[in-house]
């Protein structure tokens, strides 16, 4: 897919985006991720495939939280706006310093203050029944959310039927990360060596 241009009205839009998908992210930031695909990679082609991919393994594997993929994303889609626009070096950063910066604010800023609030209010209305149900009730969609952004990342390492060794690489660490108190730096250490030796 060719990649769209950015203009403004386009920052704008991803800025728009970014605040809509930040109230969205009851699972987790990463539990958006087949969304973020859709919009940056199928629907605009603001970043690539291979890009999207390495944004979140990478912010994975850093320390720090794992929101970081989504600035990560943001600097990919500065650093194509710049080699869109033939900017200069200077100018590439800027680009992808901006592109960052777009996405972490429209991610962190609704959610943030949303998540203030309502924690402070579910604090002292714990007991109550509606809280604890919601509570229980958010659990099975978290689930769907971060196995459904398993599939978009397992999909884009190539195709499906021939990956085998990826997917059930993808359901022990599931399991594993179910059933027993694995720290997951671990999994992400043999994930990492399992890929480097080719397995995967």
């Amino acid at each position: 897919m060719t990649a769209m241009a950015l203009d403004w009205s386009s920052w704008l839009h991803l800025l728009g985006y970014y605040l809509a998908l930040s109230l969205m992210a009851v699972g987790g930031a990463i539990s958006t991720a087949p969304d973020m695909h859709r919009i940056l990679v199928a629907e605009h082609g603001w970043i690539s495939d291979p890009q999207f991919g390495a944004s979140i393994a990478l912010a994975q594997a850093a320390p720090g939280p794992n929101v970081l993929f989504i600035a990560l994303l943001g600097w990919n889609v500065g650093l194509n706006a710049a080699a869109q626009a033939g900017s200069s070096a200077a100018a590439t950063w800027a680009w992808a310093l901006m592109g960052a910066a777009v996405c972490m604010l429209g991610i962190m800023l609704p959610s943030t203050t949303l998540t203030l609030l309502a924690t402070r209010w579910a604090h002292r209305n714990r007991q109550r029944r509606s809280v604890r149900a919601f509570r229980q009730g958010m659990a099975p969609i978290v689930v769907g959310l971060v196995c459904a952004t398993a599939w978009v990342l397992g999909r884009a390492h190539g195709v499906a039927a021939t990956d085998w060794p990826l997917w059930l690489l993808s359901v022990v660490c599931g399991l594993l990360v179910w059933r027993t108190r694995l720290h997951l730096l671990w999994l992400l250490a043999a994930g990492a060596l399992l890929g480097a030796v080719g397995w995967v």
